[in-house]
């Protein structure tokens, strides 16, 4: 389940592998502000302020008048996650912002840490991002853990909130999900494909380490809060939201999305018959054209 933002090792490594060539900058690497990806006027440009008493990294591009924050999964980055959306999402109708949440990606220093209600913490650290960079409206598009982030950031922060897309994400975590992701904490054991990204990433000891730190803050979740991740703030979205589900996603079952779309007000779900977890990543003309006509509509 987990939007894991993953929720579970496959899940975040799938996700990843799709865009190893992309992650060219080793953690921690001192860079300066404003650091130029390319220099068409599709420009990718790399910032790292200060948010919340952390360094933040995020990638900006596009000039449009619609602004879209893009939030990862878990232990993902600007890049591993959102690659394809960086390039293909229209530069003139969208300025897109992705960012890479603290212990995360080149989110580093600080090292993440996971203190019960990590996910409240994350949102408070967009929502601050957003607000230095005088972002008074936006959208939100998040996968897995990044989708949780949203939905708590449309159920806080509503008047911030224009539109609201998330995949892969789970309002609360039930015992079989904590089941799933025990499955995957040896990340040793999974396929060189999978690993391979968030090793050249982090290195194995950073990865290893809080990988099952995370699961850890899960079952944390689990026995302080019965499971609770969101529930009130899905029930308090008040924007319009799309629900996507990849039927196949082996992290993520049907009942997730099915409680989304039961408490979201008005919310829209698409169950994507032959997507999985990673469907932004392996289909990204269709989540495009899934994706831009909600972002534009006036309904």
């Amino acid at each position: 389940m987990l939007n894991i933002a993953v929720c579970g090792a496959l899940r975040l490594g799938q996700r990843c592998a799709a865009r190893l060539s992309v992650v060219q900058d080793h953690v921690g690497q001192a860079v300066g502000l404003g650091r130029q990806l390319c220099t068409s006027s599709s420009a990718i440009t790399s910032y790292f302020p200060v948010v919340n008493g952390v360094r933040i990294h995020y990638e900006k591009t596009g000039t449009g008048n619609h602004t879209l924050l893009l939030l990862p999964g878990a232990l993902g980055s600007s890049r591993t996650d959102f690659s394809p959306q960086l390039e293909t999402l229209s530069k003139e109708k969208y300025t897109i912002i992705a960012m890479d949440p603290r212990g995360y990606g080149r989110s580093i220093p600080p090292e993440r840490d996971w203190p019960l209600g990590f996910f409240q913490r994350d949102a408070d650290d967009a929502v601050a991002l957003m607000e230095s960079l005088d972002q008074t409206q936006f959208s939100i598009l998040g996968w897995s853990d990044g989708g949780i982030t949203g939905l708590i950031i449309a159920g806080r922060y509503p008047h911030l909130m224009k539109r609201l897309v998330v995949w892969g994400a789970n309002a609360y975590v039930s015992p079989a999900d904590i089941a799933v992701y025990r499955e995957y904490q040896d990340v040793s054991k999974w396929s060189e494909k999978m690993k391979r990204p968030f090793m050249v990433l982090y290195g194995k000891e950073y990865f290893q380490r809080n990988w099952s730190l995370w699961i850890n803050a899960y079952e944390r979740y689990m026995e302080k809060r019965k499971g609770d991740i969101c529930i009130q703030e899905t029930k308090n979205v008040k924007c319009p939201t799309l629900i996507i589900h990849g039927q196949k996603d082996p992290l993520v079952p049907q009942e997730h999305p099915d409680f989304l779309a039961a408490n979201i007000p008005g919310a829209k779900l698409v169950n994507w018959p032959e997507a999985k977890h990673n469907l932004h990543l392996r289909y990204p003309e269709e989540f495009k054209n899934l994706v831009e006509p909600f972002l534009d509509s006036d309904n």
